[in-house]
């Protein structure tokens, strides 16, 4: 701080620093819930859900093996055994369901497998060139994703974004980075920068 002749106080860079401090407030992450957790392998902990299609291999018994649809009440419809409860569960132990339920009169021993064929798609929106719902595939990341609505506008904030996951009821802003992930259903929605 300078003083002037008349030995007051002369604030020559209080602009300067009024705008670092702003700034500094604004590149702050503290009022965004910010994403740090490691994200979980999908192969592990992914959960199905409605409008997904599986195949279901029934070792032995042509007739209980194709591919079958999630209904949107998250039900798939078996034959011999009727309804099972699938959205929610994993791969593995909708398996095991239907094992369960085919054993109780109708197969000796079934061994059953199942796969995801095609999953929940993911929806892009915001500061994209194309927004709109895109197919998912396994490991898919949010770069990954973006590229398939033909990439970021030239407003958009391209280092931070929101993610809402299916499974949960509000979207995260989120920091991004070449391996951030996406899961089946997700939606991304790409912000316009500010300056």
């Amino acid at each position: 701080m300078n003083t002037r002749i008349d030995g007051k106080p002369r604030y020559r860079h209080w602009p300067v620093f009024m705008m670092a401090l702003l700034l500094s407030a604004c590149a702050s992450s503290a009022a965004f819930p910010v994403e740090t957790a490691e994200q979980p392998d999908i192969k592990q902990a992914y959960q199905l859900g409605a409008g997904e299609t599986v195949q279901i291999i029934t070792y032995g018994e042509d007739s209980l093996t194709g591919e079958f649809i999630i209904g949107a009440n998250g039900i798939l419809a078996f034959p011999l055994v009727g309804n099972i409860q699938a959205a929610g569960l994993s791969p593995a132990d909708l398996g095991i369901n239907i094992a369960a339920a085919l054993a109780d009169g109708y197969v000796i021993n079934p061994q059953v497998n199942v796969e995801v064929k095609s999953y929940r798609p993911i929806y892009i929106l915001g500061e994209v060139n194309k927004p709109g719902e895109y197919p998912y595939n396994p490991n898919m990341t949010v770069l990954a994703a973006i590229a398939k609505a033909d990439g970021f506008t030239y407003r958009a904030q391209q280092r931070q974004i929101f993610i809402k996951r299916a499974d949960q009821p509000n979207e995260v802003w989120i920091t991004l980075g070449s391996n951030t992930r996406i899961y089946p259903g997700d939606t991304i929605r790409v912000v316009e920068r500010f300056f």
